[in-house]
């Protein structure tokens, strides 16, 4: 087992046209804006900055902390995953029940390590263990 010292430090921070996003060394937290049906076309300026923060070999997490209710073609997993062999894992924040259900039919679309949480700090400890394992 391999032991990182993570890095916590805000690296930026995006507002774009579906959400805000905040860019870490090993993890991405996305806002997706209330009312959004978020699909791999929309998605599209997130992916850029994904391929630019982390390119196909820094590993990461991404974190939805969903504080707004958006939809989401949850097949669109498909096209991003592959886009990022070093995506280590995919974790949504939820603050209500309709979020839950949702954030567990996205998982069976996700063929990597998924969780829901009830906290923003719960994903990144979920975040940080995961990359430290890798």
């Amino acid at each position: 087992m391999v032991y990182r010292k993570i890095n916590k430090k805000l690296i930026k921070k995006f507002e774009i046209d579906i959400g805000v996003v905040y860019f870490y060394k090993n993890y991405v937290i996305t806002e997706i804006n209330e009312g959004v049906v978020l699909n791999f076309e929309k998605a599209a300026k997130l992916l850029q900055l994904g391929i630019e923060y982390y390119g196909t070999k820094v590993p990461f997490v991404y974190i939805s902390n969903r504080i707004n209710s958006y939809s989401f073609e949850p097949t669109s997993h498909f096209k991003s995953t592959e886009m990022f062999p070093n995506l280590k894992g995919f974790g949504v924040v939820i603050y209500d029940q309709l979020n839950s259900d949702v954030a567990k039919i996205e998982q069976t679309f996700i063929n990597k390590p998924t969780n829901i949480f009830y906290s923003l700090e719960e994903a990144i400890a979920w975040a940080e263990e995961l990359i430290i394992i890798d």
